[in-house]
């Protein structure tokens, strides 16, 4: 049989598609992903490799679409709450698809944008050498450990009713699940940004 002169899948429609399965279930396969479109597994491999390919696409997908602006003159600080902001911003949509992709090489062009210029505002900043990619995995454990959060239950910690006052009391005062996340998460970036300053500084002997 021929094939048709018009493509009867896009990428841009895979990736929707994976996308959905991911939001739905936390997974995807090429199986149901065929399904969901619905066309043949086979002609899934007509426009991309697979599965890796896919979940690259996702992550392209989805960090284009949490843009950040950056000032020519702006400082290193203000750079990276941008991004990192920005970051988290991307997977609050899908905070499903964070578990997967921690699993995988990052290689989309867009992504690997977002690491230079983190790489390029902790160089502004002062770090050098070893110490660039140190804070860039911190950071990155911080964005993606709070992109997991996002797909925690509302209900995390579920104590029982005696034996544990402290942790109790504090639940109480934390307030809803989206409202303790964003707290957290601007707590954290405070921290994380202190932190760094902290390295920056000169050690007194």
């Amino acid at each position: 049989m021929a094939r048709p002169l018009v493509p009867l899948i896009s990428i841009d429609a895979l990736v929707t598609a994976a996308l959905e399965l991911v939001d739905e279930a936390g997974d995807f396969s090429l199986p149901k992903l065929a399904k969901r479109i619905g066309v043949s597994q086979s002609s899934i491999y007509n426009h991309v490799s697979g599965r890796e390919e896919i979940l690259e696409l996702m992550r392209g997908r989805i960090i284009g679409e949490s843009p950040y602006v950056l000032e020519d003159e702006q400082d290193w600080e203000a750079s990276l709450r941008a991004i990192v902001r920005s970051y988290r911003d991307a997977f609050a949509r899908h905070p499903k698809l964070a578990p997967l992709l921690v699993l995988q090489t990052v290689q989309d062009d867009q992504v690997m944008a977002l690491y230079e210029n983190l790489a390029v505002a902790l160089h502004s900043a002062g770090f050098r050498g070893r110490d660039v990619m140190s804070a860039i995995s911190t950071i990155d454990s911080f964005a993606l450990g709070f992109a997991l959060d996002l797909a925690a239950p509302d209900v995390v910690w579920a104590p029982p009713v005696q034996g544990y006052p402290a942790l109790t009391n504090a639940l109480a005062q934390a307030g809803p699940a989206v409202e303790r996340g964003e707290a957290a998460f601007d707590f954290g970036l405070e921290i994380l940004i202190a932190g760094l300053h902290s390295r920056l500084q000169p050690t007194v002997l």
